[in-house]
């Protein structure tokens, strides 16, 4: 029985590890001067952040070795007979041993000392094992072991370890390259986002809530107590020992900007909360829902309603790859302090590198968003539907339309506020998705996924009574008018104002 899963665990993670070797090594061939000049910028613009340390252990890319046929890949001899396996399926075993087990067999061969050495290893250790109750001390490994054997002094626990001659892996150079390698100007400057300041909630709906479009809102949240009072020394204040979900665990604020100030990795923790106004109320308080988004039929479910909102805080780098919102919601963001960049793409477009599975349940991704950016980002310029993008600074509202593709990094240290609605524009969609065949694999926010649809369709009849049937008789008629105007579109050619016939 163990053979078999093992079996199955192998296949399935081969098939994903082959997709992202070949991502790595378009890229690294051409970076691997970056090793021994960090600061050097290559041809393709790319530049390393001048606080990024040596790459651990000496790893370099595999065109290194390309460029060097005399050399040996240390990695190869050091691995033995499992020097076959890839570097993914190698870590995602190494990811079932504890910690003993991955000290003893690091002292095995130089190979399986930077293997057994590779941080998302001890990350996870962490995250699984401390729950949340670390202080981060410049490396995971460092923090499993201070924790662990508090008499420990991890001062000896080099960051970088001793460095290995001759070892080549794409794979482990591209995690500490995506960890370390600035935003290319190239990659911020397109902004081709609507903007608009002062418009009347009737704009908004007709023009962008209706047509399902996105809007950059400036000026809209310039009277919140958040917009004056967030940074860090009130927040910690604030909130003192109270815990916020940070990933898979919950941590103090001031251990989490500990954690920030510190870390260079590929894919920072993001503190994402759905209960931070319960637990500290003043941050409910010190703001409110923009006046554009304030019909929020979700609410006549009370508290049984799914997770609507959340305090969002992480440092640069950190951030959401390419989803689509919750249960067909629209959502607005609030950028509170710092800057984010977005990349949105309509409900008809897949983003490039992004592979949903048939039913929507889950996304094929790249590992981490500058991987994204490094491998796909290029491809959108020659797209007819080029994404929609902008920079979203301090005191800026989005408005992200229900079914949008959407990506977001942080520019900088930043802290926003979010929240998903349902309005009687979008009712109709959430509705439909909710009593999907598969929606108890889908709905996300709430306990019981079963009847979401159920409970909120009676809680809306009975709040709305002949809500939902208005809205269906409307949507009928624009679907007959959509076809009607289809017809004529396809006989008529607007520029002339003549018939054209196709035969």
């Amino acid at each position: 029985m163990r053979s078999f899963g093992m079996r199955n665990l192998l296949s399935r993670v081969n098939r994903k590890t082959k997709k992202r070797f070949r991502n790595c090594t378009s890229l690294t061939k051409e970076l691997s001067r970056l090793v021994e000049q960090q600061e050097e910028v290559t041809d393709e613009g790319f530049s390393i952040k001048s606080s990024a340390p040596s790459h651990t252990h000496g790893v370099q890319p595999l065109g290194n070795l390309y460029l060097n046929p005399s050399s040996t890949n240390s990695r190869d001899t050091g691995l033995g007979n499992l020097h076959t396996l890839s570097d993914e399926l190698l870590l995602d075993i190494l990811g079932f041993l504890d910690s003993t087990s991955l000290g003893v067999l690091a002292t095995v061969s130089k190979s399986f000392y930077v293997f057994t050495n590779h941080e998302p290893l001890w990350r996870n250790l962490v995250l699984e094992n401390l729950l949340g109750g670390f202080h981060y001390k410049g490396s995971w490994k460092s923090t499993y072991v201070a924790a662990s054997f508090p008499s420990f002094d991890t001062s000896t626990i080099a960051l970088g370890g001793f460095k290995v001659r001759d070892f080549y892996s794409d794979y482990l150079f591209q995690s500490w390259l995506c960890a370390n390698l600035e935003m290319k100007p190239e990659w911020l400057e397109r902004d081709n986002v609507v903007r608009k300041r002062g418009i009347s909630i009737q704009e908004f709906v007709l023009n962008f809530e209706e047509p399902n479009k996105p809007v950059l809102l400036e000026g809209c949240i310039d009277n919140w107590g958040a917009l004056r009072n967030w940074d860090r020394d009130y927040l910690v204040r604030l909130c003192g020992d109270v815990r916020f979900s940070v990933g898979p665990v919950e941590m103090k604020l001031r251990d989490y900007f500990g954690y920030s100030d510190q870390v260079r990795e590929e894919r920072p923790l993001y503190l994402f909360d759905p209960k931070f106004a319960e637990k500290v109320p003043k941050l409910g308080d010190e703001y409110e829902v923009p006046v554009y988004f304030r019909e929020d039929l979700f609410g006549v479910l009370g508290n049984e309603r799914p997770d609507y909102r959340w305090i969002i805080i992480g440092p640069a780098g950190s951030g959401s790859s390419f989803h689509v919102d919750p249960n067909s919601t629209s959502a607005w963001n609030a950028v509170i302090k710092g800057s984010k960049k977005w990349v949105l793409f309509p409900p008809d477009v897949i983003p490039p590198g992004v592979h949903p599975s048939p039913d929507g349940a889950e996304v094929a991704s790249p590992v981490s968003i500058i991987e994204w950016f490094m491998n796909f980002y290029g491809a959108t310029k020659d797209w007819k539907k080029k994404p929609i993008e902008c920079i979203c600074k301090a005191g800026e509202v989005i408005f992200v339309p229900s079914g949008w593709w959407h990506l977001v990094i942080n520019l900088e240290e930043s802290i926003a506020i979010t929240q998903n609605y349902v309005s009687r524009r979008n009712l109709l969609s959430v509705l439909d998705f909710l009593k999907r065949p598969n929606a108890s694999t889908l709905v996300s926010g709430t306990r019981d996924r079963v009847n979401l649809h159920d409970n909120f369709k009676n809680a809306i009849e009975a709040s709305f009574p002949g809500e939902i049937d208005e809205l269906t008789r409307k949507e009928e008629e624009r679907k007959i008018q959509q076809r009607k105007l289809s017809f004529w579109d396809s006989v008529t050619d607007a520029n002339v104002g003549a018939f054209k016939f196709s035969f």
